[in-house]
């Protein structure tokens, strides 16, 4: 949740981690914004119901952005407080760290007009535009190391991104935001708020001063600048402390599924997979931890990573796991390698005990089968649980057609979402023989359940001129593949898609997904939008979906799987 910084009868303060929105964000059905894990707190320690816990919300910061927030604990506080948020009479302070700020210059005062541009970012415009905001932000110089400067800011004006947008005008973008300016690879975004300074909501003779001390992360950035807790720090493989925090965030911003996974096995929420830590997004670049119930899975992506291995997994032993699995991942995307090597990935766990040959995970409370020690990938790609909610959701009375399916989680969901017909094509037969064991133990098996060995090409373009149309379709091709003479790249999409088009129903829906990294999603879009075009079809409406919350990219890049639902007409 984060550390309560100050309490009384009608005020809290807390010291809000990176990575914790203080707005519901999730679809999990499991509350997990800061003010639902306050209450949650606050409820438990009080002996009360948590709806009973009342919380007046006045602030926020964004999710990337840690230190201090405050709530009203009563009512009667809310009054007051509306009072000096809008009226500026609330003394807001923060930490950036940022790179080219001039040597030198120890205060400055930055003047801006703001506006929000039609791509969520926040940019300075001329005082006449339409909707600009003054926005005013104090500068003072802290410290400063090989190009790295710690500044103090208060904030005059709480605009929407005011101090990222402010400092990158003037060209001292904080280190780690990525949206804003060329800024310096961080672990995190470098802005904390640190202290609030505002008259007591009960009591406006008392000046109440709430402070949040300065990340760890922080000092150690500015220290050495290195973004990876992996490099070798005073002889060790890996910086301890640096993992540890990354560690903690992780937890902190997986509150929601840590908790779904402690849910009764029959609850609609149960969970009991998900991605842990994820390379730079978390502060761990070249390294991604999987939860698989009692067990870990640990990727390993860069030499950085790979050279502290043993470091990491004797740290990783240390959490409690039963056991922890290890992939190495190869350096090149598109060179297709055997997934079996066992030097890739062991049939055995690196530490601690192995879990059975084929286990069952939950997700959302449907079970599927996974295999820990099975090669590179698992049977479950964890990245898509969102998607397959999503699909569950859609299925009920439909005709699905499930297009590279692998081992059919995606099935599973239409089946349990009461899809009137499923079709799984897939060209490993041992993958689709998975995948009628995962139905089967799903209880969901049955005749109108098909499941197809074949050329994903091939067999689309017998089913378009067979007439079969279906009114959703799945495509989440692998970046690269080989099958025989057939070989697939990222390069292929737009003819693939144009297929899989051709097969949708009218009024039907493509689920259109890729995690090749190089693919963004505009051009993923526009792909689409000329496979529609080559297909004959029109798109007549056209929806991104969100990447899943323990998927975060680095901050300000996208994530790597990109998935957009077009519906055709």
């Amino acid at each position: 949740m984060g550390r309560v910084c100050f309490e009384d009868d009608a005020l809290v303060g807390v010291d809000k981690p990176a990575g914790v929105p203080t707005q519901q964000a999730n679809d999990l059905g499991v509350a997990d914004d800061l003010p639902a894990r306050l209450k949650s707190f606050l409820g438990a320690r009080d002996h009360q119901p948590t709806e009973k816990v009342y919380l007046g919300i006045h602030q926020r910061l964004d999710r990337a952005t840690s230190g201090v927030i405050a709530y009203a604990k009563k009512r009667e506080a809310n009054r007051s407080l509306a009072a000096q948020f809008e009226g500026r009479r609330v003394e807001k302070q923060y930490l950036a760290i940022v790179s080219g700020w001039p040597a030198g210059k120890k205060r400055t005062k930055l003047e801006h007009h703001l506006a929000p541009g039609d791509d969520g970012q926040v940019r300075v415009v001329p005082r006449h535009v339409k909707g600009a905001q003054h926005a005013i932000t104090h500068v003072e110089f802290r410290d400063s190391r090989e190009g790295r400067t710690l500044l103090a800011l208060t904030l005059e004006t709480g605009r929407t991104h005011q101090a990222r947008a402010q400092l990158a005008a003037v060209g001292a973008p904080i280190a780690g935001d990525l949206w804003y300016g060329d800024a310096l690879p961080a672990p995190r975004l470098m802005l904390h708020a640190a202290a609030l300074s505002l008259d007591h909501p009960l009591d406006e003779k008392k000046r109440v001063r709430i402070r949040a001390e300065m990340p760890r992360a922080f000092e150690r950035f500015l220290a050495r600048g290195d973004a990876s807790p992996f490099a070798s720090i005073a002889g060790h493989s890996i910086d301890e402390a640096a993992f540890d925090d990354a560690l903690t965030v992780g937890r902190d911003s997986r509150f929601a599924l840590g908790r779904a996974a402690l849910l009764p096995i029959t609850d609609p929420s149960y969970t009991t997979a998900f991605r842990l830590l994820n390379e730079g997004g978390d502060g761990t670049p070249g390294l991604a931890l999987d939860v698989y119930g009692d067990h870990l899975v640990a990727h390993f992506y860069d030499e950085t990573a790979i050279a502290a291995r043993e470091a990491i997994l004797d740290r990783l032993h240390a959490l409690g796991f039963a056991g922890v699995y290890v992939k190495m991942r190869p350096k090149q995307a598109n060179v297709i390698v055997d997934s079996r090597q066992e030097s890739l990935a062991p049939k055995l766990p690196a530490r601690g005990s192995a879990a059975e040959d084929e286990i069952v995970v939950h997700e959302h409370g449907l079970p599927y089968l996974a295999r820990l020690g099975d090669g590179l990938s698992t049977g479950i790609f964890l990245d898509q649980r969102e998607n397959r909610r999503r699909v569950g959701a859609m299925a009920g009375g439909k005709r699905v057609l499930n297009l590279f399916a692998y081992t059919c989680p995606f099935t599973v969901a239409a089946a349990a979402g009461g899809a009137a017909r499923t079709v799984s094509v897939d060209a490993s037969k041992g993958a689709i023989e998975r995948g009628q064991r995962g139905l089967e133990n799903a209880g969901l098996a049955g005749a109108h359940h098909e499941f197809v060995v074949a050329d994903v090409f091939e067999w689309l373009e017998s089913a378009r001129r067979r007439g079969e149309r279906f009114d959703l379709v799945i495509l989440d091709p692998p970046s690269y593949s080989s099958v025989g003479a057939s070989r697939f790249t990222a390069s292929g999409y737009k003819p693939l898609a144009a297929l899989a088009m051709g097969v949708v129903a009218k009024d039907g829906q493509l689920l259109a997904c890729t995690n090749h990294r190089q693919t963004v999603r505009a051009k993923l879009r526009r792909l689409l939008h000329e496979a529609a075009r080559d297909a004959g079809r029109e798109v007549t409406q056209m929806k991104d979906l969100p990447a899943p919350i323990d998927f975060p990219p680095p901050f300000g890049l996208e994530a790597h799987l990109k998935s957009v639902l077009v519906k055709l007409g």
